[in-house]
């Protein structure tokens, strides 16, 4: 039964979930008798099953992609905060991840309620078991995303702000600043009219056929560097974040569903196989060799 099925996936992300967070928090502080670690975990999933609730029972899809930016800055400040060994590296992450979730959930919200709703719920939302599944894997991205600067945050480990840092530092911001240009860019294109059913090649577009995943990939691989000079032992997991965000962007969520859409739309479109074929998919390697 898909229903029986459904709940044994959302069973089976929370347990993954939580034994992959008990072979990390060994190097994260305690808060009473529980780890730091998994008490952020405890939280990012408490999240989500809170407002899955009046969501399905409304049947709207519109607090999902905020509910996960409110989630990002929740456990990220919950971590901050009862780490007494804090240091100024917590600080910035925490300061990173901040700006970074509030920027990508306004920006989300408000494409949501101007189009007035998101087309990948139109059927998930009226299934109970599906719905909750999609918002159990909404916290097992969350946790993955957040698992290298988690990893910073509930460290024991305090130390000072070396040369590695300020690379991944800087490395954070040019992605941030790639992903709100492009952003920027395709809104302003799509809302001239004049652009419709046409598709955008110019500003980062022109080098990147997915400028804005491109930016959002260099953003956490930023974050996971600055982890370097705390990881230990299983706390090097922590680097596992730039490649979930890769893969995830990559293969299962943006660049392959937008690919495949773009080719229905305009395969026949001799402009948009000229684009296709002289623009790289994600890294802009041409505009270096340039």
């Amino acid at each position: 039964m898909p229903l029986i099925k459904n709940l044994f996936l959302s069973l089976l992300v929370i347990v993954f979930c939580f034994l992959l967070t008990s072979i990390v928090d060994q190097n994260s502080v305690t808060y009473g008798s529980v780890s730091l670690f998994l008490l952020c975990t405890i939280t990012i999933f408490l999240f989500q099953w809170i407002v899955f609730i009046p969501s399905y029972l409304l049947s709207t899809e519109h607090f999902f992609d905020l509910t996960g930016s409110i989630t990002f800055v929740t456990v990220s400040l919950v971590a901050f905060f009862i780490n007494d060994t804090k240091s100024l590296r917590h600080f910035i992450v925490l300061i990173l991840i901040v700006v970074w979730a509030l920027r990508l959930g306004v920006f989300l919200f408000l494409r949501v309620r101007k189009a007035g709703s998101d087309s990948r719920f139109i059927t998930i939302k009226k299934d109970f078991s599906v719905f909750l599944l999609t918002w159990n894997l909404q916290g097992l991205w969350v946790l993955f995303t957040l698992f290298g600067a988690l990893t910073i945050l509930t460290s024991v480990n305090n130390t000072s702000i070396a040369f590695i840092d300020i690379i991944g530092i800087l490395i954070w911001i040019v992605g941030f600043i790639i992903e709100i240009i492009s952003d920027k860019q395709k809104s302003v294109f799509k809302n001239k009219k004049e652009n419709k059913g046409r598709f955008i090649q110019i500003g980062l577009w022109k080098y990147s056929r997915h400028p804005n995943y491109f930016g959002e990939i260099l953003v956490w691989i930023g974050l996971a560097i600055i982890g370097i000079p705390v990881y230990t032992g299983f706390g090097w997991l922590g680097l596992i974040s730039p490649f979930f965000v890769f893969v995830m962007l990559n293969y299962i969520s943006g660049v392959r569903l937008l690919e495949k859409q773009a080719d229905e739309r305009w395969d026949l479109d001799n402009d948009y196989q000229l684009y296709k074929s002289k623009t790289p998919v994600l890294f802009p390697y041409k505009l270096i060799k340039d």
